[in-house]
């Protein structure tokens, strides 16, 4: 391929600058241009073998500069940048063609990698399959919140993993999402128009969750009065979700895999097969490996499941997710009890501290208790659960309780300007996030912020 030729776009002179001079150290040759539009000009005249583009610019953004390279030099990898991660980002990225995505501030290192990759995919893959372009309902994705490195990893996972027709192994502790990343990859794929039909591997026993699967055909055991249809018949077209499927029995174990290779079922009673097409998706929140070596689990059907394995991080290792799942939370159960406006800084403190054994699934049911209890404008420390209020070490949170306490008796404006400070301050002044966070417009915020006379700080960076 000779010496590699990169294009950076951004319109901050100093992250471009920077950008570009570490990659020319890296041995590559750069053009560095300020805005979108500029960057496709040129690309239409000298080949780019990489284009590593800022997704907000004023004059010509990262999506024009994707879409217009995908037209006239479709080999050309393009690595999307951003200053706030979210879902819908990475997902736009994804579908629209994008090598990868990226959020600032990002190391030197994760930059070479991803440049030395996107260079491995122009010259091995010229001719990408790409993700479809059509506007797709973003409503599915509502739920998963976070945007944390872990999370967005697991979004370009499941971007990517959608469109196929593999099997998914989603693994994760209870309470960390696996049946809303399972909708979401059933509902970016081309199934998402035939059901998605969840079945709970592990609440009813082997006999009724098999004739509840397979279905049964009359007379086919005491109480089988007609026959019936099972759920994988019922999700012909679409997708099965066998949640905790760590808990199917050895013979229903051997029945699965025989559908799974066979792409037919038998009911209960019957001699004749009825073919189906159905995508499984399985969840588990235990070691299938170690379940194989202890002979609990079949091997041969591990490795029918384990094609795509969707890792879901617990609560803890992605702290930096609390603080916007907390608001989105409160967001939710604040339309039953509209004088909740959102956190004292001593109470979101406990939350960001707290262990989360139960993991998203216990920070929802901690604000949604919150919320119910709350008499105030502000949630506060006491309308916390006990155990998260008594975590070890808080000591020094709660010793603002008194301040809690008069915070409470404050105006609506002094309320709403403190809040508007804190989000800021957690946000580092980012706009987009603080307007998320907050459920509101960027227009709103900034009129919120002059009339309170607050100011975005030196790091307003919202790109």
């Amino acid at each position: 391929m000779g010496q590699a030729k990169l294009f950076v776009v951004d319109d901050d002179e100093a992250a471009r600058t920077l950008l570009a001079e570490a990659l020319v150290q890296e041995g590559y040759e750069v053009e560095a241009f300020s805005n979108g539009q500029a960057a496709v000009e040129r690309g239409k005249q000298s080949r780019a073998d990489v284009v590593l583009t800022d997704i907000r610019m004023v004059q010509g953004d990262g999506f024009l500069v994707l879409k217009e390279f995908k037209k006239f030099s479709p080999d050309t990898s393009v690595v999307l940048l951003t200053a706030f991660g979210s879902l819908e980002g990475a997902i736009e990225a994804i579908k629209q063609g994008a090598y990868d995505y990226l959020t600032k501030p990002f190391k030197r290192e994760d930059i070479r990698l991803v440049v030395q990759r996107s260079l491995e995919h122009c010259r091995l893959v010229r001719e990408n399959a790409r993700f479809r372009e059509d506007a797709r309902a973003r409503e599915p994705w509502s739920q998963l919140v976070g945007s944390s490195p872990a999370m967005l990893e697991v979004y370009k996972l499941v971007a990517r993993v959608s469109e196929g027709r593999s099997t998914v192994l989603i693994e994760g502790e209870s309470g960390t999402g696996k049946e809303l990343i399972a909708r979401a990859v059933h509902l970016n794929s081309p199934r998402r128009e035939k059901p998605f039909i969840p079945v709970n591997c592990g609440a009813l026993p082997d006999h009724l969750l098999e004739s509840e699967m397979f279905g049964y055909e009359k007379g086919a055991f005491t109480g089988a009065v007609g026959a019936k249809a099972g759920l994988f018949e019922a999700a012909n077209g679409g997708t099965l979700f066998l949640d905790e499927i760590g808990d199917l029995g050895q013979a229903l174990q051997v029945k699965l895999l025989r559908v799974m290779q066979e792409q037919e079922v038998r009911r209960v009673g019957s001699t004749a097969s009825v073919k189906v097409d159905v995508r499984i998706i399985a969840a588990t929140n235990r070691d299938l490996a170690t379940l194989v070596k202890e002979g609990k689990f079949r091997d041969d059907l591990y490795y029918r499941l384990n094609v795509v394995r969707i890792a879901l991080p617990s609560l803890a290792e992605r702290r930096e997710d609390i603080t916007m799942l907390a608001h989105h939370f409160l967001q939710k159960y604040a339309k039953q009890s509209s004088h909740v406006r959102g956190f004292l800084p001593e109470t979101m403190a406990l939350l960001k501290r707290y262990h989360w054994p139960g993991n998203v699934r216990e920070l929802e049911n901690a604000v949604e208790r919150a919320v119910s209890l709350s008499h105030g404008p502000l949630l506060l420390p006491e309308d916390l659960p006990e155990s998260i209020r008594d975590e070890p070490d808080s000591g020094e949170v709660l010793k603002g309780q008194v301040e809690a306490d008069q915070d409470a008796l404050l105006t609506l404006d002094e309320v709403e300007k403190r809040h508007l400070a804190r989000v800021l301050k957690e946000t580092r002044g980012n706009k987009v996030k603080a307007a998320k966070i907050l459920g509101i417009d960027r227009r709103t915020l900034y009129r919120m912020a002059e009339r309170f006379g607050l100011d975005f700080g030196d790091e307003a960076e919202d790109k």
